[in-house]
């Protein structure tokens, strides 16, 4: 039987402008993470993928709020918790975070051993500078990373060096759950191999118990994660495993998004790219009906008006369409041979 690590039910945050305008980010979101599975979140830019991550993690400092639904952590429901007691018993110990921006997250002012002695004594209060060392010592030969590191101040470190850094310094107290938001971007193509492998290998030497990744970048999933959520306007749109995902997107967006990236991948490549029309919508007025009509080409009279309910296709794979699954498949088989 499988042990759920992390489950999320009909999670509900806003942004409150400073005109007091409530902005959802992420609408009635919900998920389950496995022990031993990696879920990969994909969207473009303004989708909620990050805001989600913070609700996550109880991060509710205004201008977010949290509304509604619950957040249960290795069967700890932290969205009933205060959130100091979630600092001192949740964050690090049962999930963690790497944020975007993860290699401006170091101090520039303090050696890098100095900032893990910092965040080691927030958590355990009676642990030794020797003991602090010697663990972090460990862990950076067990990741690859050389220990002089440790007496280095970040600026003395390449960019794929600091993202390393802060990847190692987020599992110092060994979390269920590793949150990894764009842990890839603005670095070039040798140091995002690295830092995908690295985070293969907090799995396979079970310093993590599971991954969240989040990208915009979908087909990258395809290599990390087992299956993959994509999220648009607040909303999940599709969940499928990452094969299903990449090459046989169902919802609408989630092929438009594959059709707008460049892919490596065999049986990917001669795909001729697409661009998606339009701006995802203002999520201060939301439209009534679905929230990608305004941008989809196979848009109906209903899609503006009706609710969109998530559709169930099996046990793994659901989407959120108006349209039953055989005839967006019709849809999509017919624009393959129209377009030879």
């Amino acid at each position: 039987m499988s042990n759920v690590l992390l489950e999320v039910r009909e999670l509900t945050t806003k942004y409150v402008t400073r005109f007091r305008e409530d902005v959802y980010a992420v609408d009635h979101v919900s998920l389950k993470v496995e022990e031993g599975k990696t879920l990969g979140i994909a969207g473009e830019s303004g989708c909620g993928k990050s805001t989600l991550a913070l609700s996550l993690m109880g991060y509710y400092f205004p201008p977010l709020h949290y509304i509604s639904g619950d957040i249960l952590i290795n069967g700890k429901n932290i969205s009933k918790m205060k959130p100091d007691d979630i600092r001192k018993s949740v964050l690090g110990n049962e999930i963690a975070y790497i944020p975007q921006a993860a290699m401006n997250a170091l101090n520039p002012t303090r050696r890098i051993i100095h900032f893990i002695e910092d965040v080691m004594q927030a958590h355990e209060l009676y642990i030794t500078k020797k003991d602090i060392y010697n663990r972090a010592r460990e862990l950076f030969e067990t990741l690859g990373l050389p220990e002089e590191v440790l007496h280095k101040y970040p600026v003395e470190l390449s960019g794929g060096m600091k993202q390393r850094t802060v990847i190692a310094v987020s599992v110092l107290l060994l979390p269920k759950v590793l949150i990894a938001d764009e842990p890839s971007s603005a670095l070039d193509v040798t140091s995002q191999k690295m830092v995908i492998k690295m985070l293969r290998q907090l799995m396979e030497k079970g310093l993590i118990s599971s991954l969240i990744f989040i990208t915009h970048e979908l087909p990258l999933l395809y290599n990390v994660t087992d299956d993959i959520m994509v999220m648009y306007a607040g909303q999940i749109v599709e969940k499928a495993s990452s094969k299903d995902a990449v090459f046989d997107p169902l919802h609408p967006y989630a092929k438009g998004l594959m059709g707008s990236i460049i892919v490596p991948e065999s049986g990917l490549r001669d795909v001729k790219l697409t661009a998606i029309p339009g701006v995802p919508p203002n999520l201060k007025n939301p439209p009534a009906g679905c929230r990608f009509a305004e941008r989809c080409k196979y848009v109906r009279p209903d899609c503006r008006t009706s609710s969109v309910h998530l559709r169930d296709v099996n046990d793994t794979r659901t989407y959120r369409c108006i349209l039953p699954e055989n005839e967006l498949r019709d849809i999509y088989a017919k624009e393959v041979a129209q377009n030879g």
